[in-house]
């Protein structure tokens, strides 16, 4: 932390503090054998050190709380919590003290004081107290601006400042992938996954409360980071869900867009919106943080002007019987289109009984005489009706 200070001497001193969790206090057990010259004078002395745990004085862990004794580290997403504390030192009695923080960052400066109103007075001895918060949203240097002015018993107007600098890390590296769900034209599918790769880069173990998908307005989402008929769906990370330092996990989730989106397919193509993680945690004392990555985007798959895709197609099909299959067209494209459709025969089917692959679908638009075909559209398996076998 640096601290810059006016030369000039004030009646009033201004002393800031960092507000932040203890520690469990660690000693350092020395320990020798019987039969070495110390004799049991170390076993002794940690019996008597109040540090200790009673029976397991070997332990490095013990009972008390230690309070910090440096600024520490400051990690994006948690609260920065602050003491300021401004003392009269002198023998007067000041008045109009106003009392003033800001938090500078690279982008912006925030006023973090809880009232903006001066002080009418302050006797010998006397201090004026306040406590800030704030979420800290941004990493890399962060300057606490602390100002004080005042006025004496004679009308002077006084005024003076201290900078406190630090840093803020980030605490956790995330990242995301998109995998369109396979699909052919028989079962044309607009889901999308995304795995998110959560890796904890500090020092110190975190416990992940909550990590969650909040989807854009065209998506519903489905976690799929629980295990199947486990009791009141169990996280597949178990219940003690600890990330260690530098260790990773992988979520999952489903999206599928809303039926309102999906009739339209136009509106799904290019760049889309897909929504941001929201991530929770807890560090070793419960000092909690909280990140939400900006808005994740992916690129939609093409499918041209015209999409197909089946609706309705049998398991099984008699052989020598016709069949019905129900076909679904979508015009992508921004233009009308006057579409004819058209059968043709192939070498397998005669659109009346088939074998294998149902194919030969063309489209014709006939204001652009463009035409599409549709070839291996789908497979259906024939069945003899007189002996039940395949054929």
């Amino acid at each position: 932390m640096d601290v810059s200070q006016a030369k000039q001497e004030h009646l009033l001193a201004l002393k800031v503090m960092r507000l932040t969790k203890p520690t469990l206090f660690t000693n350092l057990p020395v320990t020798c054998e019987d039969r070495d010259l110390p004799g049991d004078l170390f076993d002794q002395l940690m019996r008597e050190d109040p540090s200790t745990i009673k029976g397991a004085e070997a332990l490095m862990l013990g009972e008390m709380l230690t309070l910090p004794q440096n600024f520490g580290n400051i990690f994006l997403g948690e609260t920065f919590s602050s003491y300021i504390s401004v003392h009269n030192d002198s023998i007067q009695v000041v008045k109009d003290i106003l009392v003033k923080a800001d938090l500078q960052t690279s982008s912006q400066r925030l006023n973090l004081s809880a009232s903006n109103s001066a002080v009418a007075e302050l006797k010998p001895e006397s201090c004026i107290d306040d406590v800030i918060h704030h979420e800290v949203k941004e990493i890399g240097t962060h300057i606490l601006v602390c100002a004080v002015s005042y006025t004496t018993q004679y009308g002077e107007k006084l005024y003076f400042r201290k900078f406190f600098k630090f840093q803020v890390l980030k605490p956790l590296d995330v990242k995301t992938k998109f995998y369109n769900a396979e699909s052919d034209l028989s079962s044309v599918t607009d889901e999308v996954f995304l795995e998110a790769q959560i890796q904890n880069i500090t020092t110190s173990p975190m416990f992940m409360e909550k990590v969650s998908l909040e989807p854009s307005m065209m998506y519903n989402v489905t976690e799929l980071n629980t295990v199947a008929g486990g009791d009141d769906g169990e996280s597949t990370f178990g219940k003690m869900s600890y990330l260690q330092p530098m260790d990773t996990r992988q979520y999952l989730y489903c999206l599928k867009p809303k039926p309102e989106y999906a009739e339209k397919a136009g509106v799904i193509k290019g760049v889309t919106v897909i929504g941001k993680l929201d991530i929770v945690w807890k560090t070793n004392l419960g000092e909690r943080g909280r990140l939400q990555t900006s808005q994740l985007q992916r690129m939609a798959p093409g499918y041209g002007d015209i999409r197909l895709s089946l609706e309705m197609i049998p398991d099984t099909v008699n052989l020598e019987e016709p069949f019905d299959i129900i076909c679904k067209i979508t015009n992508c494209s921004e233009r009308t289109m006057d579409l004819e459709l058209e059968m043709m025969n192939t070498r397998s089917i005669h659109w009346c009984g088939g074998l294998q692959s149902i194919s030969g679908l063309r489209l014709t638009d006939t204001f652009l005489k463009r035409t599409y075909e549709y070839d291996d559209i789908a497979q259906v398996c024939v069945v003899c009706p007189y002996t039940n076998n395949e054929c």
